[in-house]
């Protein structure tokens, strides 16, 4: 009796959706994040028709090396859908993948959405999120779900200030008493640290770059400040030589990747620099006091923390799973709806 309740339990788990921009993740209710995956959709168009070959993991080795019948793209753009289709359809892969069969009873699902997106979007979020087969679908802002992702005391009369780097935005924001005191998402991310690798190689070297070999430069040896001997650690890139046209091997260091990364590490300091101005004494006084916590993949760029020290002067901490803290805080929301219902918007 016990298994058949627990089996039914399975079919109906009520579920967490973290939809980034790079990658995907899902809490199940009791379970945890049972899945990470590329926000990456590969799909063959026939006769007009687009017929979805590859989600996830599949689909992101295919980008940038499709043939013209098939299409590689990610549907979520600055943290927002820009593909309604094929978000609807990454969605519905991703549940079915969780639940590991198509028909099951509809769960509830609590996506998180950046703070900035407009009720356009939010409602394109939900929607798709609906016609995936969820029986509800309630949203909660993105640096709520990071800061209690980390473990941050937010419900607590204190400022709390969190700083989520994702793949296409950058969240600032300052919290108390459970809520949002002030929010600033600024379009820079771990898709616009890309772009200004691919851009310094094209300047600098000649060299054309594409995305998959920029993440693995920023991954690999990517860093938010100059080394301190001036060169760093580097490593062996592989691109199109764009004065003859010819593959071609060159060397990249770690100043290099310093000095390409300058103008997107600059924007997410101006954006915390900003929070700061504008946030009130007494919660700057806490900040003072508590520091600054950084979540996201974007917080794992090396010495992200201490460039941010050095511009604030305050105390800059990352979170211990940065990766998943958006997920767990979104699944901790589920947890404990009660408690955080002001958080979770299920209307509009």
């Amino acid at each position: 009796m016990f298994g058949l309740d627990k089996l039914l339990g399975m079919f109906s788990s009520d579920m967490a959706i973290d939809l980034g921009t790079a990658n995907t993740l899902v809490y199940v209710k009791g379970r945890g994040v049972i899945l990470s995956e590329p926000s990456v959709v590969a799909y063959h168009v026939k006769d007009g028709v687009k017929k979805v070959l590859a989600v996830g993991e599949d689909a992101k080795l295919m980008l940038g090396r499709t043939p013209g019948s098939i299409e590689a793209i990610r549907p979520m753009r600055d943290g927002v859908i820009a593909d309604f289709d094929v978000a609807e359809e990454m969605i519905k892969h991703f549940i079915r993948k969780v639940h590991k069969r198509s028909t099951f009873s509809k769960p509830k699902i609590i996506v998180c959405v950046p703070h900035g997106a407009t009720p356009v979007e939010k409602r394109a979020i939900r929607q798709s999120v609906l016609s995936a087969g969820a029986r509800r679908a309630g949203l909660i802002a993105e640096p709520i779900a990071a800061a209690i992702g980390a473990g941050m005391p937010i419900t607590d009369p204190t400022g709390n200030m969190v700083v989520d780097i994702g793949g296409g935005t950058t969240e600032v924001a300052v919290l108390s008493l459970g809520d949002i005191v002030y929010a600033r998402s600024v379009r820079v991310g771990g898709d616009r640290m890309d772009e200004a690798i691919i851009n310094y190689l094209r300047r600098q070297q000649n060299l054309l770059v594409g995305e998959s070999t920029a993440e693995r430069i920023k991954t690999s040896i990517g860093t938010a400040r100059m080394p301190d001997d001036g060169r760093g650690s580097s490593m062996l890139i592989r691109g199109r030589d764009l004065l003859n046209g010819v593959p071609k091997e060159t060397e990249i260091s770690q100043a290099q990747v310093a000095e390409a990364l300058a103008e997107p590490v600059q924007a997410i300091c101006e954006a915390v620099m900003t929070a700061l101005e504008t946030t009130p004494p007494d919660l700057a006084a806490d900040i003072v006091d508590r520091g600054v916590m950084l979540t996201g993949g974007g917080a794992l760029l090396g010495d992200l923390d201490l460039a941010l020290r050095e511009q604030t002067g305050l105390a800059v901490s990352i979170a211990d799973e940065s990766l998943n803290c958006v997920a767990l805080g979104t699944g901790k929301a589920l947890e404990y709806e009660k408690q955080l219902r002001h958080a979770i918007d299920y209307d509009s």
